[in-house]
């Protein structure tokens, strides 16, 4: 079964400094038909005006992954940590107990424009923390780039669950295939660009759940970025 999320079927939030668009249900944007995909709880499509962000606030219980497609992104939190997130930069927060952390753009003259990802830990209650890895458009040119994994593999971040993230870079006409192994489920996000998948058409803020295929064959029309979450049912 293959569903399509499209992009101006979002939610959107905007405050004039943030404009944000909503995948699933998330603050004010409430849908019952769009609550997550499996541990998949938020993917959030935000732009942030220069010199403006978001002030301290807490989270628990949620990994939280920060993708920056352009700018730059400035995170601190409670554990000490500060650093700036900029393209080809995965950074991964568990909030476990209890964290409070802020991102605001770093710039005082461009936007910063980037994903966050929250996904539901396999148990509360664990030790917070915080990675930060930088994967070069090199190393996810034209491929599937595990960048996030359970157990930290090939240089990814750890996620505190049994899912595999995926990044690609692709030059127009480029193609990648992904197989879906029994009791595995996808979710696709497309994050620049325009992408073929199984005769559909899909455009950047797409989104699109599958479950119970054999596999995934994704062609690129135009210079495209993409994200993929190959995670247990």
């Amino acid at each position: 079964m293959t569903t399509i999320r499209r992009a101006d079927q979002r939610g959107l939030a905007n405050f004039g400094w943030l404009q944000s668009r909503h995948t699933f249900s998330f603050g004010h944007y409430f849908d019952p038909q769009h609550m997550g995909f499996g541990p998949l709880r938020v993917i959030n499509e935000d732009r942030v005006q220069a010199g403006r962000g978001f002030g301290g606030h807490g989270h628990r219980d949620m990994e939280i992954i920060s993708y920056v497609v352009e700018g730059a992104l400035e995170h601190r939190d409670s554990l000490g940590n500060g650093s700036v997130i900029r393209p080809g930069d995965v950074q991964r927060m568990s909030a476990g107990t209890g964290v409070r952390h802020s991102e605001m753009n770093h710039s005082a003259a461009d936007p910063v424009h980037f994903l966050q990802i929250w996904i539901e830990p396999e148990r509360n209650g664990i030790t917070p923390s915080y990675e930060q890895t930088h994967f070069a458009v090199a190393e996810r040119q034209g491929v599937l780039k595990l960048v996030g994994s359970r157990d930290g593999r090939d240089g990814s971040v750890t996620i505190h669950r049994d899912l595999d993230l995926y990044a690609s870079v692709l030059a127009q006409g480029d193609r990648i295939d992904h197989e879906l192994l029994p009791g595995r489920q996808l979710w696709l996000q497309v994050v620049r660009g325009e992408l073929e998948l199984a005769g559909m058409v899909m455009s950047a803020g797409d989104g699109v759940a599958l479950v119970s295929v054999g596999g995934i064959a994704v062609k690129a029309d135009t210079e495209a970025e993409l994200l993929l979450f190959d995670m247990a049912v």
